[in-house]
């Protein structure tokens, strides 16, 4: 059964630019996995600093046993502590339904 996470982050001001390089990358190699379904990176409006990740994959025994440990999120990780003013809320959610618009054209 796919599952949702929604990850929050409080970023310490002058790590701001740090943190979006290393989570780029992150995103970037996500896409290759098969289990992948989608990730939605999102700011804050009233601050900076403050994003919310949504990320689904197919498996959540796959994310805990196989994705966490990939060499491309290491350097993530080992970071993470220096780069947050304060632990990161992370929440896990399974979908019942998606909407989503049509593209132009499309019926």
């Amino acid at each position: 059964m796919a599952v949702t996470y929604v990850i929050k982050f409080q970023v310490i001001p002058d790590e701001r630019a740090r943190f979006l390089l290393l989570l780029e990358g992150v995103l970037d190699a996500m896409r290759a996995e098969p289990k992948f379904r989608e990730a939605i990176l999102h700011r804050d409006p009233q601050s900076d600093c403050r994003f919310m990740l949504y990320e689904t994959w197919e498996d959540h025994d796959d994310v805990i046993k196989v994705q966490l440990h990939r060499p491309y999120r290491q350097a993530w990780h080992a970071a993470l502590p220096a780069l947050l003013a304060v632990d990161r809320e992370i929440t896990v959610w399974e979908p019942l339904r998606a909407d989503r618009a049509r593209a132009a054209g499309k019926s």
